[in-house]
């Protein structure tokens, strides 16, 4: 049996007034991702972000700031491949913390599994627009490959995620979905939220 994650809905947010405006609709999972800031406002910001997501029970997971995830008490902490070559992974164990790890290629993702995670994130599967990626677009047929790589490990796609592409995605064998521009992009946010826990909660 595949191993659970919180939720098969996985937006990516960058503050945590958007972790309180997901937390009032409900949403068991989550993701922080903050990529540069003042370091007091980042770590307030964290700290804030936490506070609403326990108080909504809701799992938060940290974005490459695992020092301060450890320091303020996250359990989850998501690492890039950068992030990873510097991350003390067995301080984030010895902590009780679950981390998922970014994965683009076959190289990645062997390094990947030889850290043990309790995700691994195949990415870009579409084109996205938030950030030039190196990649080109995987396609659900990788999510399919690294499925049968990674047996029951959860595996997570992300970039060019969309509600019209989440059937596809979930069909390849994807155990769940994150997404940014899905969400915080949309020009009616909420009406999408409630969309996607719909679609990603209900029998089809």
């Amino acid at each position: 049996m595949t191993r659970l994650l919180p939720d098969r809905f996985y937006p990516v947010v960058d503050s945590a007034a958007w972790v309180q405006r997901l937390a009032a609709h409900g949403v068991r999972f989550a993701q922080l991702r903050i990529k540069s800031a003042d370091p007091a406002w980042l770590r307030a910001e964290i700290a804030a972000a936490l506070v609403v997501a326990a108080a909504a029970r809701l799992t938060l997971v940290v974005n490459d700031h695992w020092r301060l995830a450890l320091e303020l008490g996250a359990t989850w902490v998501h690492l890039g491949q950068e992030d990873l070559r510097h991350a003390d992974l067995s301080a984030v164990r010895h902590a009780g913390m679950h981390f998922g790890l970014s994965t683009h290629s076959a190289d990645e993702l062997d390094a990947a599994l030889a850290c043990a995670p309790d995700y691994i994130a195949l990415g870009p599967i579409y084109p996205t627009q938030l950030k030039v990626m190196p990649w080109a677009p995987h396609g659900t047929a990788r999510l399919a490959t690294w499925k049968r790589r990674i047996g029951t490990l959860p595996l997570v796609a992300i970039g060019g995620i969309t509600l019209e592409r989440a059937a596809g995605c979930f069909a390849a064998g994807a155990d769940a979905l994150a997404m940014v521009g899905d969400i915080v992009r949309h020009a009616t946010p909420d009406p999408r939220i409630e969309a996607w826990l719909r679609a990603t909660r209900e029998p089809t």
